[in-house]
């Protein structure tokens, strides 16, 4: 896991955002996880599989 957080405010429409809500409680994520997910998700697509090293670094992230 990443050494630091950072906070990263999206406004949405509210009957999304409770759509949304509902799907992550179906599969028992909350909803900072599951758009952490499609973070990283975004970030290999668009940079690869090595984009850890592009982004992190060699020292890569903290587990």
């Amino acid at each position: 896991m990443e050494k630091r957080t950072a906070r990263l405010t999206v406004l949405v429409d509210p009957q999304k955002k409770a759509a949304f809500e509902q799907l992550c409680a179906q599969e028992d994520v909350t909803p900072s996880q599951k758009i952490r997910q499609f973070m990283r998700e975004y970030i290999e697509q668009a940079l690869g599989a090595d984009w850890k090293d592009k982004v992190f670094g060699d020292a890569g992230p903290a587990e």
